[in-house]
């Protein structure tokens, strides 16, 4: 549906120095797919859409958009964006103050002489729209009597009324309190459903990418360091960069002595000694690998406990419980190792306090080895040691 190859973007300074962009950014989305592009601030997941949308010239690579190229550089095409048939929700949602509900939802098809439709056809698709979103009940309400989560819907409502061949939000949800951001990321998340229109998402928010998208490519300083659903992405990282990024993980350092190849498992020198690790990636013998585990994948017994001797004999360590701290469905242990701290999540169900021996158990399956790569060939990760 969507094609992306090689797209580069960089911009530079008012005195020429060379800045942030996108380096050589690839991905394919299907036809309903919810794409989302996830990293923190600078990383390029903006530029890459704005590239998309044609609000940003690229200096090299080629969209496709329903088989249709839309940019190529080698070819010196650039469609205009109001020819690339595309929606966008904007961070501001750009909500125009003199309209109404309305005349703000049918604007697209006035511009576009109604999109091949009559006056009694955009009225019904403009009402059909906003019923959609749930505004029905609005439809001549001044638009700055609206609250934010209104003034969202109509923003979406105004880029569908279109039906797009894309959908481009980019962080439509950032200037939402907490507890409305949760309503409306799932609102959002049926929209697309019900419509199924293909769509691109911008975010910073990794809960908010694990929870609507269908897969998610992470960005960082321009490159696509990883694409996969939300579960591999949360639970199989190839990277360093993405397993912190994503959630929160307990990091040690080790050393790998020899080469390791994707779905393999092995050794790994670490302060707590030799930790069996599964590999996610191909991975080359380095001084200075990555032991990634989840807190919640950490096994705590007390010592002495009778499930403490059933636990297996490699990857346990013994330390000390220094806090724990209740959080209603599940408790948050912090243990001393040596001079490591590991953190652990599990449920309240352990007789444990501060100060208590322990066992520590890391599920080899679950304990990753990673290392960064510095240099990913046409933003896709492949690990490799570093020079």
């Amino acid at each position: 549906m969507l094609e992306v190859e090689k797209l580069h973007k960089q911009y530079t300074s008012e005195d020429g120095t060379p800045g942030g962009g996108v380096f050589g950014a690839s991905f394919e989305i299907e036809d309903g797919e919810l794409f989302t592009l996830l990293g923190p601030s600078g990383c390029g997941k903006t530029t890459t859409l704005r590239s998309i949308a044609g609000l940003e010239k690229p200096e090299g690579g080629r969209i496709t958009l329903a088989g249709k190229p839309i940019y190529d550089a080698a070819q010196g095409l650039n469609i205009p964006m109001y020819d690339r048939d595309i929606g966008m929700v904007f961070q501001s949602y750009a909500i125009w103050p003199h309209m109404n509900v309305y005349e703000n939802a049918a604007y697209p098809l006035k511009v576009t002489r109604g999109h091949g439709l009559n006056a009694s056809q955009v009225r019904e698709k403009v009402r059909g729209v906003l019923a959609l979103v749930g505004l029905e009940g609005f439809i001549n309400r001044p638009s700055t009597q609206l609250s934010g989560g209104q003034q969202q819907r109509l923003a979406l409502a105004r880029a569908l009324t279109r039906e797009p061949a894309l959908l481009l939000l980019d962080e439509p949800l950032s200037n939402l309190d907490a507890q409305l951001r949760e309503q409306m990321r799932a609102e959002l998340k049926r929209l697309q459903r019900e419509t199924g229109v293909t769509a691109i998402y911008v975010t910073h928010d990794q809960s908010e990418a694990l929870a609507i998208s269908d897969r998610i490519a992470v960005m960082e300083d321009g490159l696509i360091k990883q694409i996969g659903p939300p579960k591999e992405i949360y639970e199989r990282p190839t990277s360093e960069f993405v397993a912190n990024f994503i959630g929160t993980t307990n990091l040690l350092r080790g050393l790998l002595k020899s080469d390791a190849t994707l779905g393999s498992v092995g050794l790994v020198e670490t302060k707590l000694g030799p930790l069996t690790c599964s590999f996610t990636a191909d991975v080359k013998a380095s001084p200075d690998i990555g032991v990634v585990i989840r807190p919640e994948n950490v096994v705590i017994q007390p010592v002495g406990n009778n499930a403490a001797s059933t636990l297996p004999d490699t990857n346990c360590c013994e330390g000390t419980l220094i806090s724990e701290t209740y959080l209603g469905e599940i408790v948050e242990y912090e243990t001393r190792i040596g001079d490591e701290t590991i953190l652990i999540r599990t449920k309240p169900d352990k007789p444990l306090n501060p100060g208590d021996a322990v066992i520590i158990h890391f599920p080899p399956s679950q304990t990753l080895a990673l290392i960064e790569d510095d240099h990913p060939a046409h933003g896709q990760p492949s690990l490799s040691s570093r020079t």
